[in-house]
Parts: structure tokens; C-alpha cells; sequence
């Protein structure tokens, strides 16, 4: 994956999680990710390994795996991964791969826990 720019207030606005987030939080949250393009075949996350990062799909498709239940779902534009290990602080639970070539965005940890810990929270 290459790191390119932040990603944008209405990428993140088409996110369903993201779509309740006042427009102005939304924007610091978009200036804090970073948008990171994807060959397709390749792993973003595997499992078992640390997780540091929380993501959202902007473009193409990701196969979520994991390895006792094998192949889960598939994500597309809007979804989202990575956040069972940054709020229950375990490894990763699957893995996750480019079907295509694909565009995310990530946050850090610091920023997952200001911005979208409450977010997933509310859903308990």
C-alpha cells in the first residue's frame, strides 16, 4: 500500500457509520486519515497480527477471512474493518484482501478512540 493524501469529508460522509457525524467532526476526522491505494491480491490486515489501524473502503472490493471459518464477506465502498481489535485491544480477528485494486482510508488508534469508539458504543 502507497499513503497518499487525507481522505475527504464526503468519502467519509458516504460511510454509513460516518454519515451521523456532524460535518465539521467529520471534516477533522477525514484530515486525519490517510488514504492508501491497494493492488489488488494484496492483504491489508492479517490475522492474528497487532491491530493499529481502523479502515474504511472507499473504492474496489476486499474478501474478510478468517482462518477456523474461512471466507465471511466481502466489502465494498462504505464498509469498514479493523475495529474489533483497536476496542477490544486483541489481534486481528481476520484477515482482509483486495479483490481488486481498492482505495482505503486509516486511522490511528488515538484517532479511532476520539472519534469513533463512541460510534460503536452507541450500537451496544
Amino acid at each position: 500500500m502507497s499513503p497518499r493524501a487525507s481522505a475527504t469529508a464526503h468519502e467519509l460522509s458516504r460511510v454509513t457509520l460516518l454519515a451521523s457525524l456532524p460535518g465539521e467532526r467529520l471534516a477533522k476526522l477525514a484530515a486525519r486519515m490517510v488514504r492508501e491505494d491497494v493492488g489488488a491480491g494484496k492483504a491489508v490486515v492479517e490475522e492474528g497480527d497487532q491491530g493499529d489501524r481502523f479502515y474504511v473502503v472507499l473504492s474496489g472490493m476486499f474478501t474478510v477471512s478468517n482462518s477456523v471459518l474461512g471466507p465471511r464477506t466481502v466489502l465494498r465502498p462504505g464498509g469498514y474493518f479493523g475495529e474489533v481489535a483497536l476496542a477490544m485491544d486483541v489481534p486481528r480477528t481476520a484477515s482482509v484482501r483486495a479483490l481488486t485494486p481498492a482505495t482505503v482510508a486509516s486511522c490511528d488508534g488515538a484517532t479511532f478512540d476520539e472519534f469513533l469508539r463512541p460510534l460503536f458504543a452507541d450500537d451496544e
